[in-house]
């Protein structure tokens, strides 16, 4: 089965997303499943250089308060799939561009889902900007990729192009939030839905 999810490396509810599918594959060990990351940007006009991340959020959400409430409920569902968020470490909001290329390369080698966690891990549990080219640099090579193409790669403009594309597919595809689960191209289902929801999605597709 393939398993096409759409996420953003910034999206809290990726990760915890993530977790969930993974669980749900181990409620269903008969199932083999492949998974293809497919980029989609929450802040596609997000400047290269990102923002500062109280700023964004309160352009985002409105208020303080409303930002308070929020990121409690996701602390809260995190620790119910073992992720220690640590959004008071977060200073700044990158652009994903170049993390989902980053994951774009990796995938060519074979390592896209330890990138994947890495960045989710490095952004929303250590404070990291995953918008900078030696952040991402050192998630690649914690997970194996050489690491003098790895840079010849980040420092160029390759795949860029690649990115928006398929961003702008996700959008022609009906994606407009995420996690999203396309299994085999024809069931789909939107968010970070508990595992015995994604079990039975998986129960259908293989139907």
């Amino acid at each position: 089965m393939q398993i096409d999810v759409f996420y953003d490396p910034i999206c809290p509810w990726c990760y915890i997303g993530k977790r969930r599918l993974q669980r749900a594959l181990g409620l269903r060990p008969a199932i083999s499943a492949t998974l293809h990351w497919r980029p989609f940007m929450l802040n596609p006009d997000m400047p290269p250089a990102g923002m500062e991340r109280s700023a964004y959020l309160l352009h985002k959400f409105g208020t303080e308060a409303r930002v308070r409430r929020l990121l409690g409920a996701l602390e809260a569902t995190g620790q119910t799939e073992e992720i220690a968020f640590q959004f008071d470490d977060i200073h700044h909001t990158p652009s994903t561009v170049t993390a989902h290329r980053l994951v774009h390369y990796a995938d060519e080698h074979g390592l896209a889902e330890p990138v994947v966690e890495s960045l989710f891990r490095s952004y929303f549990q250590e404070g990291r900007n995953i918008g900078d080219l030696d952040e991402l640099s050192a998630i690649g090579r914690l997970v194996g990729l050489e690491g003098g193409a790895l840079d010849a790669y980040l420092d160029s403009s390759s795949d860029v192009s690649w990115v928006r594309e398929q961003n702008a597919l996700a959008h022609r595809l009906g994606v407009n939030g995420v996690p999203c689960f396309l299994l085999d191209g024809e069931l789909a289902l939107q968010g970070a839905q508990p595992p015995e929801i994604l079990a039975r999605l998986l129960d259908a597709a293989a139907a």
